[in-house]
């Protein structure tokens, strides 16, 4: 059976501007040439478009008719902006039902009329053969972990869009305004981040115990060897979604990791560098808690002495795991359901 999913209200009044553009009346977004089609909203931008990234710039002659997508999250910002990809990567993580297709897409597919995109398994690297088959007009992989040997063989097949500093470290803001700048919908994209960026502020104002200033860590422990705990610094939007959304501030550790990398981690001996990590999520079934308890060093970690942790388990709840992990389509299921759980356990850490 299926979790429940939240309202997809948020993102169709955040996208409600793209009702006002026409239409441009090419197909996309179809898994078989005689099935329902999807209409790519016309273009508000003028083409040529170059859009900057990590790996240098990417000219786009004129308006993308057929998407495909590498990595995470990039099938949403085009979806969100009424763009149905017709190839894009297989979700590994967060699946309710085991289709490779996440709850807030199989919503937004449905909302479009569209059906559900070819899909590939990334797995184990980028499937190059099934992106080609797909033809596709350009790459959209602003948030992915694309080499600059994969973006070099992608390229051959059609324009890429690669992440714009670091692998992993798009926002979600990023995602869709880069995303949405290569589909010549820059405007519709600023307006869709700043109306999604509403409505999550105006749920954390909701909240007595968000915006009291504790600090909060995204974090990883391994409980068969507690000499060290890891934690995503600020180049990865789980964390940046605590610290510039969710009402908590930066961790020293954290800021200290610097902005090279999206994981870190600090030595057991080393945990009094730990000691403003009031708030800590992670991934995991929650009965890690007694053994984390138990330990001497690592129990001295504030969070950890208050059980002020929110234990995501991938296995009972899916969606809210992945939704902890912005992404365009995903902040209703967020807003909904991952919000109460920060709130809830910052009460036990005042």
């Amino acid at each position: 059976m299926r979790v429940s999913r939240p309202a997809v209200a948020i993102i169709a009044t955040a996208a409600a501007s793209l009702a006002l553009a026409a239409c441009a009346g090419s197909p996309t977004g179809n898994n078989d040439a005689g099935g329902d089609q999807s209409e790519v909203p016309e273009a508000s931008a003028q083409f040529p478009i170059t859009v900057t990234h990590a790996f240098g710039e990417t000219v786009i002659e004129e308006q993308p008719e057929r998407i495909a997508t590498v990595g995470w999250s990039n099938q949403e910002a085009a979806l969100a902006l009424g763009v149905v990809p017709v190839v894009m990567e297989e979700a590994t993580w967060g699946d309710d039902d085991g289709d490779g297709v996440l709850p807030w897409v199989e919503d937004k597919l449905t909302e479009l009329g569209a059906q559900t995109p070819e899909m590939y398994d990334g797995t184990d690297g980028v499937d190059f053969e099934a992106i080609g088959d797909a033809a596709p007009d350009v790459i959209l992989a602003a948030y992915s972990g694309i080499t600059e040997d994969d973006y070099g063989i992608l390229s051959e097949i059609a324009p890429v869009v690669a992440f714009p500093d670091v692998a992993w470290g798009t926002t979600w803001q990023q995602t869709i305004t880069v995303n949405g700048t290569a589909l010549g919908l820059q405007t519709e994209a600023e307006a869709l981040v700043a109306d999604l960026e509403s409505h999550i502020s105006e749920a954390v104002d909701g909240y007595a115990n968000l915006g009291g200033g504790q600090g909060a860590a995204f974090a990883w422990f391994d409980v068969t060897d507690l000499s060290s705990v890891g934690f995503y610094t600020m180049v990865d939007p789980r964390q940046v979604f605590l610290s510039e959304q969710a009402g908590f501030t930066v961790p020293e550790a954290v800021t200290a990791a610097g902005t090279e990398e999206f994981l870190a981690s600090a030595a057991a001996e080393a945990v009094d560098e730990l000691s403003d990590f009031d708030v800590i999520v992670t991934y995991g079934t929650g009965e890690e808690l007694e053994v984390l308890q138990a330990d001497p060093l690592l129990s001295r970690i504030p969070a950890v002495a208050n059980g002020a942790i929110v234990f995501l388990d991938e296995t009972v709840d899916p969606a809210t795991a992945a939704s902890a992990n912005p992404s365009p389509l995903g902040i209703s299921h967020l807003i909904e359901n991952y919000l109460p759980l920060l709130d809830e356990t910052a009460g036990k850490a005042s």
